[in-house]
């Protein structure tokens, strides 16, 4: 049983923003109520009565990160150049390539896979969620014609795909020069 966040409380919300530091610093692997409570100066009887459970927890903690991805999407949203699919495929690699965001990233890369492998956890639907996101945001560097056809879903999908497999490959060697070089060939051939 979850209390009431429709109103949350200033203790809730710090203890949420605490909670999420932590596991962008920690992952989610393993993680214990004890040490998670005693890391962000709480009690896990504290944790249980604001967020119900742990599984609760890890869902507003999720809630929280998709936030902070959401929040990107929409500045890119926002921006009125309307670059091309290869130009926002660009500026999303900066973004995905910004030492700032690794925590972020892997917690992402982690729950991806738990999503996959468990989808009724906490992190029931992360996975499908996440790669709707950001194909209607490919979606938006594409003319309104191109948008609506297989080969326009298709590109979209190549983006996505490149740049996913060249942020797995950052994040596991840091080779941040190598791996721009490579998305930087692979949206140019969509220029071409």
């Amino acid at each position: 049983m979850t209390t009431d966040s429709s109103t949350p409380s200033a203790r809730r919300i710090e203890l949420l923003e605490a909670c999420y530091g932590y596991v962008l610093r920690h992952g989610l692997a393993d993680l214990s109520l004890r040490p998670l409570a005693s890391a962000v100066g709480s009690s896990p009887r504290v944790l249980l009565f604001l967020f119900g459970s742990k599984d609760e927890l890890i869902r507003e903690i999720l809630a929280r990160a998709r936030r902070d991805e959401l929040a990107f999407l929409q500045q890119l949203r926002d921006d009125h150049r309307q670059p091309g699919l290869a130009d926002l495929g660009e500026r999303v690699w900066d973004w995905l390539a910004d030492e700032a965001h690794r925590g972020l990233l892997t917690l992402w890369v982690e729950v991806f896979g738990r999503s996959l492998d468990d989808p009724d956890g906490p992190w029931a639907g992360f996975a499908s969620e996440t790669v709707n996101d950001w194909l209607t945001l490919f979606a938006g560097g594409q003319s309104a014609r191109e948008r609506r056809t297989a080969a326009g879903a298709a590109r979209r999908t190549l983006v996505l795909s490149l740049l996913r497999g060249a942020m797995l490959d950052l994040l596991a060697t840091g080779d941040r020069r190598r791996t721009t070089a490579a998305v930087r060939a692979g949206l140019d051939s969509l220029r071409s």
